[in-house]
């Protein structure tokens, strides 16, 4: 392969959006990606019941010669539905032809000399690039436990992020799931619908708010219909989420907890959970992530929402604890559609970790601090990752004068920001093309200001107390320290737009 100007990591939204920003500027530019497919973590998640929790709608991309003939079949996408979403991409955009699959990228070296990266591939394919973009994504490094004994186990096991393609059947075995995070809870719905036994281990308890889901645009008037509300609707929607500080087309509303009474503060929370979705998460009072009691009083409407539900008090408590361990919504909330339902029939059991942790992993099944044999045939890990570095510190980086780059390069990094990062990056190599810039490195001192705003900004939130993959706090001996920025997309583009404007200042071009 010849030398590049530019290599990306990655061929999910953020990567495939980067290739389509640069290619104008007629650049030798490739993705390498890992996967035999694009579609990023949208190739990986193929579990049951995996799909999106954010609404269709606005989870796409902003480009009309995308969306003009593009219908969501679902306002919740399955797996299956955002994979033909990506194939959609490419058919429009033609980006296969740049893009090489099966290809992982095991390190990168910076070499003064020549001024470029070598960059390593797990097959020993070196290439030379003069810069390398990682957007590898937030969720894309498993997080495995080291459970003793794991490799004596007799049965199947899987991480939800790495499920076998052709499917695994579930139907009639005796299913363990260890997690109820996102994945998590989308698994163990589809399996309490068909396992003879389905055992849920919760590490910590965490809320899910209702899904909601539903069919949409499924006969050829409504498709008619869509069309043009799309037209209509579209580019004011998109233009609003660079407007709202979680990137999405809705908000919180002005008002505060307390400012209005309690009768009009319980209608407003009922409207937000009939509404379903995200809702009583981010589009409650504006101050519900910064203030603890008003914090509390959200989490006291969807307690009692939730305890109706479940039929076992004692289960009940564990799944919605009177003093919950984190503040409502600084662990990530999931979306269901029964899941709280499902531990009313009588072929499913929770244990709960935090008073009975697992001890080993034996042959036959999962051994308990009580001296519990829970007899499984499959094991799904639903333990996360190593969130948001994880995909940056996988690869073996270093930098001038070898310098390994690690945690400082996910400073900042928000989930919401692909299009904003991909114009901003283009802009970036465009600059280097016209002053012949063939090295940007980070001034320290720019550096350390950035980190200091993202950790004066995430101090003022309830973020700050959260045991959360947000603050790293489910990797061991991880720092414990937030690892985006919460202080919303305007903000972060306001400070975007003053670097470039002064000639990208806090960077050193040389």
């Amino acid at each position: 392969m010849p030398n590049l100007y530019v290599l990306i990591i990655g061929a999910g939204f953020s990567g495939l959006y980067q290739l389509y920003t640069l290619r104008p500027l007629g650049l030798r530019v490739k993705i390498f990606e890992a996967a035999p497919d694009i579609g990023g973590v949208w190739y990986w998640n193929c579990y049951p019941g995996a799909r999106v929790d954010t609404g269709s709608e606005c989870y796409q991309f902003s480009l009309s010669s995308l969306w003009k003939d593009w219908n969501w079949t679902e306002m919740f996408p399955g797996q299956n539905e955002m994979q033909k979403y990506f194939h959609h991409v490419d058919e429009k955009l033609d980006l296969k032809k740049d893009i090489c699959l099966n290809t992982r990228v095991r390190s990168a070296e910076w070499q003064e000399c020549e001024k470029k990266w070598i960059i390593t591939t797990e097959d020993g394919t070196i290439v030379r690039t003069r810069f390398f973009f990682i957007c590898a994504g937030v969720n894309t490094e498993p997080l495995i436990p080291k459970f003793e004994g794991l490799d004596t186990f007799k049965g199947v096991w899987h991480h939800t992020a790495r499920w076998p393609r052709n499917g695994l059947d579930l139907i009639g075995k005796r299913v363990a799931v260890i997690g109820t995070g996102a994945s998590g809870v989308q698994v163990s719905q589809e399996a309490a619908a068909c396992a003879s036994k389905l055992t849920i281990f919760q590490r910590t308890a965490n809320p899910c708010l209702p899904m909601r889901q539903r069919k949409i645009y499924t006969c050829t008037a409504e498709l008619e219909s869509n069309k043009k509300r799309k037209e209509d609707l579209y580019p004011a929607m998109f233009r609003r989420m660079l407007q709202t500080p979680g990137g999405l087309a809705y908000t919180s509303v002005p008002q505060t907890t307390f400012s209005v009474t309690p009768e009009e503060r319980h209608l407003f929370y009922e409207q937000l959970y009939a509404q379903g979705g995200v809702g009583l998460w981010l589009c409650g009072y504006s101050d519900a992530l910064t203030d603890r009691k008003a914090n509390d009083e959200v989490y006291a409407f969807w307690r009692r929402k939730t305890l109706r539900r479940i039929k076992d008090p004692k289960v009940a408590e564990k799944l919605a604890p009177e003093h919950p361990e984190n503040a409502f919504g600084v662990k990530r909330i999931s979306l269901e559609q029964n899941f709280y339902e499902i531990f009313n029939q009588d072929n499913v059991e929770l244990v709960d970790l935090s008073e009975n942790p697992i001890e080993r992993i034996s042959e036959d099944g999962i051994i308990t601090k009580d001296g519990t044999e829970h007899l499984i045939d499959v094991l799904v890990m639903a333990t996360g990752f190593d969130s948001i570095s994880g995909s940056i510190t996988a690869i073996d980086i270093k930098g001038k004068n070898g310098v390994t780059i690690q945690e400082k390069w996910s400073q900042g990094t928000h989930t919401y920001l692909g299009e904003i990062h991909g114009e901003w990056l283009a802009n970036l190599m465009k600059y280097a093309q016209t002053k012949h810039i063939e090295r940007i490195e980070t001034c320290p001192e720019a550096e350390e200001g950035w980190r200091q705003l993202v950790f004066g900004i995430n101090a003022m939130t309830l973020f700050a107390t959260g045991k959360s993959w947000y603050n790293g706090a489910n990797i061991e001996n991880k720092p414990f320290e937030p690892l985006s920025f919460v202080g919303g997309v305007p903000l972060y583009m306001q400070k975007c737009q003053e670097v470039a404007e002064h000639n990208y200042e806090g960077f050193v071009l040389s």
